[in-house]
């Protein structure tokens, strides 16, 4: 794997912003010079773009996609039905809906293919009920849709398993308004940081799959596109010919992968900004990040702040979160704190809109377009 030395080409952290009073808090605030590396970092670990099918659900926002299109990546991943259409906006090439569709998404699909010509959609299906569903709306309409088998091999969340698949694939398989062409395995148990034992059960998954996609190209004569893993196994299913790797969290990384993942050289690129708004006693002081401010579905501490790094978060709330510190007395009210989120994509969601930091300085602000549910359709 290249090298990739850290980005700080200034006397100031990187981070720091020279006019913090210019954003209200809590804030979201986004670097492109690092989000550019560690698209150039993944494009290189890959070794080919063809090799990536990229993640949206973390960035939800046009600009940073548009930066991966100019990149070269033409494939993308998608799991609703706002981060479809916004990456029809922009005409990205081939985009999947990694979830399947069902009742009103159906038609909200259909509307996106129709409005987005250029983009070439397909959608993920287990079942024999919903993909008759989705055929029968498409062939009423004259359109018939790709659609990939998502294969559960262990997260037991969505998909049928490997060993049933070839039969489900039999009986939709004449259906007009569909055509399979592919299988979709996600791997999302598994992320143990050791990455013998991480690529050992990787591996372990993934044989199921390979053995499905032999026969398949054993009775019907062709081989189907093969999309697995997510962050954690990605750098395992890159070695595999005739894989599809993909990543998401890559492009603005988050402390939780970053000590899960230390293999991979992804640089913060998405950091929180909040202030302080009361010092509470000795040892305490409270600040504006409560749980509408930054993904709340792991225990505390959900946030590590880089200019605060002995501040341990002791108890939130909607619009708080109160910090045991080692001495109150080195903070004053309004101080700026800089925190990297555990979970960055479920905190992007939380807000309207990024503010953009270029040397320092804040440049413009893009708005997170997915994060809605819904756009036009």
């Amino acid at each position: 794997m290249p090298d990739f030395p850290p980005i700080n080409d200034y006397q100031l952290p990187w981070y720091q912003i020279d006019t913090p009073g210019l954003i209200d808090s809590p804030a979201l605030l986004l670097y492109p010079d690092r989000i550019a590396r560690n698209i150039d970092v993944i494009l290189q670990m890959a070794g080919n773009a063809g090799k990536l099918r990229v993640h949206v659900k973390t960035n939800k926002t046009p600009e940073v996609c548009r930066m991966m299109l100019a990149a070269g990546i033409s494939k993308y991943k998608c799991a609703t039905i706002a981060e479809a259409e916004m990456l029809g906006q922009i005409g990205a090439p081939d985009v999947l809906l990694a979830y399947q569709p069902v009742g009103p998404k159906i038609t909200r699909l259909m509307n996106i293919v129709k409005a987005y010509p250029q983009t070439q959609f397909s959608c993920l299906v287990d079942n024999v009920a919903n993909a008759n569903e989705i055929s029968q709306l498409f062939a009423g309409n004259r359109l018939r849709q790709d659609v990939f088998i998502d294969l559960n091999v262990g997260m037991n969340r969505t998909g049928i398993v490997p060993a049933g698949a070839l039969r489900l694939m039999q009986d939709i398989s004449g259906l007009d308004g569909i055509r399979i062409i592919g299988l979709h395995a996600y791997d999302g148990h598994i992320h143990d940081t050791d990455m013998d034992i991480r690529t050992q059960k990787a591996n372990e998954a993934f044989e199921p799959v390979r053995q499905l996609a032999d026969e398949v190209e054993r009775l019907f004569s062709r081989r189907l596109t093969i999309i697995a893993g997510g962050t954690p196994t990605f750098p395992i299913h890159l070695r595999r010919d005739g894989v599809e790797c993909s990543p998401g969290t890559f492009v603005f990384w988050d402390w939780g992968y970053h000590h899960m993942l230390p293999e991979q050289p992804f640089e913060y690129a998405a950091l929180l900004l909040t202030r302080v708004i009361s010092i509470v006693d000795a040892y305490t002081i409270c600040i504006d990040l409560g749980h509408k401010s930054v993904a709340a579905e792991n225990p505390l501490p959900r946030i590590h702040f880089l200019n605060a790094v002995d501040a341990e978060p002791i108890a939130q709330s909607e619009e708080h979160l109160t910090l045991r510190v080692p001495d109150s007395s080195s903070y004053r009210v309004g101080d700026v704190l800089y925190g990297v989120p555990v979970h960055i994509c479920p905190t992007v969601a939380l807000y309207e809109k990024a503010f953009i930091i270029k040397k320092h300085n804040l440049s413009e602000t893009w708005n997170i377009v997915a994060r809605n549910r819904y756009i036009n359709f």
